[in-house]
């Protein structure tokens, strides 16, 4: 079982670079960040997991930006976008940061995406809440065809030229909760789920299963993101063939970080 780690990246948090070689030093496999482009100040949508919504999430880094600082401070440490609010960006400009963050990595990146929850957030992209979902598929595949094509082309663009290239397709996987919705998604253009928080897992496999059998691929991958871990809950999952989780660490700063880290690490 590969674990690695997500946390909120601030300015108020741990430092992203010092974060990551403690990762890498204990022997983690991985670092992922979230993504708020911003959140605005009327919390029209409540917070899903009830209560205030934490500071933390107002004050969210660029996860680009900071992965970059994270692959630039290791050497095998993954870094990954946990989640990136796909229908929230252009997909030509992030295409080629996504690729070139691949590149510059060693190839040590990885693309979680989700549809995101906060409806203001989400309009004041211009972007219908309703629509969400649709307008991330587009500009994942939109995404995939400038990664994958010497001249891409795509609904929204003409044939065009953009490098660089990564060195293999990332690997993308869609966050969010088991349904027959996000399972199509899945299956149509991503290598696997992160369900978040990795309750319900072993009940939604078989549907996760059918969906990719429906679209004729292979059993998509599974990885429980932003678990708070356990040995015992490590090994169900091993049990169930699943060969990495992600664990939740909080945001701030080192003294409260570093000993978590620890004890993640005894688990591996």
């Amino acid at each position: 079982m590969r674990l690695g780690v997500t946390m909120f990246a601030t300015d108020l948090a741990m430092p992203v670079q010092d974060l990551a070689r403690a990762a890498e030093e204990r022997g983690l496999s991985s670092l992922y960040l979230p993504e708020h482009t911003h959140i605005p100040v009327s919390r029209r949508t409540p917070y899903p997991a009830g209560g205030e919504l934490p500071e933390e999430y107002r004050r969210t880094f660029d996860p680009l930006v900071a992965l970059s600082f994270a692959a630039a401070a290791t050497e095998r440490l993954r870094v990954g976008t946990g989640i990136l609010l796909a229908a929230q960006r252009d997909p030509i400009v992030t295409a080629k940061a996504l690729a070139t963050l691949e590149r510059l990595s060693g190839g040590r990146l990885t693309v979680g995406i989700g549809f995101g929850w906060n409806v203001e957030e989400i309009e004041a992209h211009g972007v219908p809440y309703g629509e969400r979902r649709e307008v991330a598929r587009r500009n994942m595949l939109a995404m995939r065809a400038l990664w994958r094509d010497e001249v891409a082309s795509f609904d929204g663009f003409e044939p065009s030229w953009s490098w660089p290239k990564p060195t293999r397709m990332p690997p993308v996987y869609v966050g969010g909760a088991a349904g027959p919705k996000l399972f199509a998604h899945v299956a149509e253009y991503a290598d696997g789920w992160m369900p978040i928080g990795g309750r319900g897992v072993k009940a939604a496999l078989p549907a996760l299963r059918e969906a990719c059998e429906r679209a004729g691929r292979p059993m998509a991958e599974v990885i429980p993101f932003a678990v708070l871990p356990t040995k015992e809950k490590l090994d169900y999952y091993a049990g169930l063939g699943i060969t990495e989780t992600v664990a939740n660490l909080p945001s701030g700063p080192a003294d409260v970080v570093l000993p978590v880290l620890d004890e993640y690490a005894a688990m591996v």
